[in-house]
């Protein structure tokens, strides 16, 4: 045992350094845009998308939308040489045009070395990606992606693959033509963190882009949307949002964040005193730190600009603190008035008092007494605020002054330097004018050193067109090739296209006489000469596509493979019948794909989602969640898997230690574990119609044991229960050993009740009486059909919820049902079983026997080809589906069970007290023992 698994750790950590993604090309370069007087450079951050060879441009790193691309598989690149008239010492040009799409665009890298890197890489990205053109599949869903980085068993299977043998001259001329180049702190995904070259006072925003700009800006002002932000995950229903299983602590750090953000109340409100106000606006522009646009404070020396600054700045804040005086002075007047009247109504009353005053009146008076208190002391307060505000008028008077006095000063320091600059200058233009001195004095450039100077020039501008001729040689060389490949990816593409017609005709021929057969029966013992034709046709049909040639790949299509893009064989090997049946489903789910690809592709709406997360993590939104519930593309797949991996199982993982998965796996190779045994015999039953699982050498199987191994060892409650070998099995096919671990505790740990995979399958049974309950509401015709002839379908759909579809729906429905289970959890397998009912509702109600009922629902959901009705169906016409409803039918039925049991074991408990109490019990005995 230790032997292979030491084996297979060390083939584990060989592919997943294979399949490490190299760096991604990306960097700040400035871009030539806009027109007449705002035409100029503006600096944005380029990102290189390996997956479709596209240069993506945005305003900044943080960007989510991408401003514009550059497409990079169909452009050609030049640059400008040596400038003549620069000057000895000058600094290149380091601006390179790209030519695409009918349009230039110039890009203009900081130096020369920068400009020619990017140059060399993206030749090198457009002759990957268009080099990985010529590799043709018989199957469009099969075709490797350029960039793509999928793991799991699937990344290593691809059998159709034909991949042209490279032009060996072509590829020697390249490397010899190539220029060396190395990046700078410019290129990288470290250079997010540096600022953006260029002026400081350039434009840098697009009037053609401003509505992408403006979404950019809404984002980064969205809550849970900044670059870094951890993000809860939140899984939402039709109407409202719920946590799934949220952390006391996070919901306590929650509601205080609340707490904070609540407005204060409205009697604290205005109470600031203005000098607090004041001051805190006189210490932003008075202070000696620096401020928002780098100006600092009157305590260090500035050039004349930033101190004309600081003086307006000051200016306008005295001229908005006489403003503020005046203000209250005329508040104070109001109040004073204010008081005088109070004073008088206070003496009027008093003089009726003698009269007989009611008790009303003397609580009027009362508060009125208190307003003018409470007037008097505000009256005192804003007395002593006016004095402060006094006091700092007249401190910034005097450094205004000082300030005034600080630019004169400077302003008489840049006269004097102004003036010694033009005597310097006159007694140059003399000394130019005037006799040459002797050689060797200083400061005079003898004739020698002056055609040296010019020499150095030469032999610069030499090396430089040196640089441009091999570099567009080599861009000469590079797009000869690729135009001789494309022209031969167009010939073959024809010749596939005239044999696929020539099919067509035979096929219409054929069935030409058939349909004549049928039309005109002939009614004789004697077969007739159509029967040959539908031999012919049948012997056709069941006839699987074997293995070819390597120069037949290009013309011979292959309307159904052996086994599909997940190893699954399409076609039995045994029942006839069976295998028309399987061809027939095989070439409709071929059509569906063909058919999905005429409209709008889903892999477009990825590509676009993915290109708006090139420069920020994944993170869970609408978009995304719309995305996964119409399926994940099959070179996506992997990723988005193990995203949604770590995002359950982060709690768990963070902590683990490092290596925890392989400690796990070693000490259940080293000890004795009980659940060993039953992991051995189910190995090989897991998935046998699929070819990473059919033999003992298979390579699916030692990983698959690996991964039940570690986990029995880290839950010896569950240890191994049949069902999470299926579960693991399908994991694999997209994730690494480690990942497919953490996918079966997601699973187990994470989505599914407590008791789920236990031996009494508490959970299970639970969710088969919810799962009851549902139909009953959802789909109330079938289910009492159903229950009218009394067929238990939940003895079918047990299966269903313990392996999660796994055997029961063909395989594209399969793993777009994994697709939203992994991201959503467990609600999703209610949806997709109600689904299926629902797909079949009218068939279902048809049949009128139980005994055919039964025999249909055992195999209709493998007759459900359909996956985008299905996913409808589930996510729309089921809707609402609230997972709180779901939780407390869990709840009520966990509860009933619990107690049924109990009463089971009590009735088992008695039976066996009476046959152990009975005097002839030692005459019950077995035949067995008779014989």
């Amino acid at each position: 045992m230790p032997g292979p698994g030491a084996r297979a750790d060390e083939e584990e950590r060989e592919g997943a350094a294979g399949a490490r993604e190299p760096a991604r090309l990306c960097g700040y370069l400035q871009k030539l845009s806009g027109k007449g007087p705002l035409r100029g450079y503006r600096s944005r951050w380029f990102v290189f998308d390996a997956r479709r060879c596209y240069l993506y441009y945005f305003k900044s790193p943080q960007d989510a939308l991408p401003l514009g691309h550059l497409d990079i598989a169909d452009a050609c690149f030049s640059y400008q040489g040596p400038d003549e008239a620069a000057e000895p010492g000058a600094e290149p040009p380091a601006h390179f045009q790209v030519h695409s799409a009918g349009a230039v665009t110039v890009l203009k890298a900081p130096n020369r070395q920068l400009m020619t890197y990017w140059l060399q890489e993206l030749q090198q990205k457009r002759w990957e990606y268009c080099s990985g053109l010529d590799m043709v599949k018989g199957d469009s869903r099969t075709s490797p992606t350029p960039g793509d980085f999928s793991k799991g068993l699937v990344a290593r299977d691809n059998p159709d693959v034909v991949c042209t043998p490279p032009d060996a001259s072509a590829e020697k001329a390249r490397n010899v033509l190539a220029v060396e180049a190395t990046p700078g702190e410019l290129v990288g995904e470290a250079a997010a963190h540096q600022p953006a070259p260029g002026h400081p006072n350039s434009i840098n925003f697009s009037f053609k882009q401003w509505g992408t700009e403006l979404k950019n800006s809404m984002s980064s002002l969205r809550p849970g949307r900044a670059h870094g932000d951890s993000r809860k995950s939140v899984f939402y229903t039709n109407e409202e949002w719920e946590l799934l299983d949220p952390n006391p602590k996070d919901l306590e750090e929650s509601m205080a964040q609340e707490e904070r953000k609540k407005p204060a109340p409205e009697g604290n409100r205005g109470k600031r005193p203005l000098k607090d106000m004041i001051g805190s606006s006189r210490n932003r522009h008075i202070s000696g730190e620096p401020s928002a646009d780098g100006s600092q404070g009157a305590a260090g020396v500035r050039p004349p600009a930033g101190v004309q600054l600081q003086v307006q700045s000051q200016q306008e804040e005295l001229e908005r603190l006489r403003k503020d005086l005046s203000s209250q002075k005329e508040l104070v007047r109001l109040l004073q008035q204010t008081v005088r009247s109070s004073q008088y109504d206070k003496y009027f009353a008093s003089s009726r008092l003698s009269e007989g005053v009611p008790k009303d009146a003397l609580d009027l008076l009362h508060r009125k007494d208190d307003q003018i208190l409470g007037l008097s002391s505000q009256l005192e307060r804003l007395s002593l605020e006016r004095e402060s505000l006094q006091q700092e008028a007249r401190t910034l008077k005097g450094k205004v002054g000082e300030l005034s006095e600080q630019l004169g000063m400077l302003l008489e320091t840049i006269q004097a330097k102004d003036e010694v600059i033009m005597k310097l200058s006159r007694r140059l233009s003399e000394g130019a004018d005037g006799p040459a001195p002797a050689a060797g004095a200083p400061g005079s450039p003898a004739p020698a050193s002056r055609e040296q100077l010019e020499l150095d020039r030469l032999r610069d501008n030499l090396q430089g067109y040196k640089t441009q001729n091999k570099f567009l040689n080599k861009e000469i060389l590079e797009l000869s090739a690729l135009r001789r490949n494309a022209e031969r990816r167009e010939r073959d593409l024809m010749a596939k296209y005239s044999s696929l017609e020539a099919k067509l005709c035979q096929m219409e021929s054929k069935y030409l006489i058939l349909l004549q057969e049928v039309k005109t029966p002939v009614c004789s013992e004697e077969p007739g000469p159509a029967h040959g034709v539908i031999a012919q046709l049948l012997e056709d049909a069941l006839q699987a596509d074997g293995p070819e040639q390597p120069g037949q790949a290009l013309v011979k299509p292959r309307l159904v493979s052996e086994y599909d893009i997940y190893g699954f064989r399409t076609v039995p090997e045994d029942d006839e019948e069976e295998k028309l049946v399987a061809k027939v489903r095989a070439l409709d789910l071929k059509t569906l794909h063909l058919t999905e690809n005429q409209e709008v592709s889903t892999g477009v709406k990825w590509e676009n989602y993915f290109a708006s997360t090139m420069n920020r993590e994944m993170a869970c939104c609408p978009e995304l969640k719309n995305l996964i519930r119409a399926g994940i593309p099959h070179e996506h797949r992997s990723k988005v898997w193990k995203w949604c991996v770590d995002l359950h199982a982060r709690k768990f993982k963070d902590s683990t230690e490092p290596g925890y998965f392989q400690t796990l796996l070693q000490k259940a190779l080293e000890k004795q574990n009980p659940a060993s045994k039953q992991i051995e015999l189910d190995l090989l039953r897991t998935l046998p119609n699929n070819k990473h699982y059919s033999g003992p050498t298979s390579e699916g199987i030692q990983k698959l044991r690996n991964v039940l191994l570690a986990f029995s060892w880290r839950n010896p409650d569950i240890g191994y229960c049949q069902g999470l070998n299926r579960l693991v099995a399908v994991a694999l096919l997209y994730l690494e050993q480690e990942d497919a671990f953490w996918c079966l505790v997601t699973i187990v740990e994470v989505f599914m009740p407590r008791d789920y995979y236990t031996k009494t399958l508490l959970g299970s049974q639970v969710d088969q009486r919810v799962f009851r309950d549902l139909m009953s509401e959802k789909l109330p015709r079938v289910h009492a059909h159903l229950e009218q002839h009394g067929v238990d379908y939940t003895l079918i759909t047990f299966n269903w919820f313990l392996v999660v579809f796994v055997d029961s729906v063909v395989s594209d429905v399969l793993f777009k049902i994994w697709d939203s289970f992994l991201y959503e959890g467990p609600k999703v397998i209610f949806r997709f079983a109600l689904a299926l009912f629902k797909y079949k509702e009218e068939e279902i109600l048809k049949l009128q026997d139980p005994m055919s009922m039964f025999k249909y629902l055992r195999y209709f959901t493998r007759t459900i080809l359909d996956a985008r009705k299905l996913i409808s169906i589930s996510f729309g016409d089921l809707n609402p589906f609230p997972l709180r409803q779901i939780r407390n039918r869990r709840s009520y039925h966990l509860e009933k069970v619990r107690l049924e049991l109990t009463e089971l074991e009590a009735i088992r408990e008695d039976f066996l007290r009476e046959r152990d109490a009975s005097p002839d019990k030692g005459e019950l005995v077995s035949d067995e023992e008779d014989t």
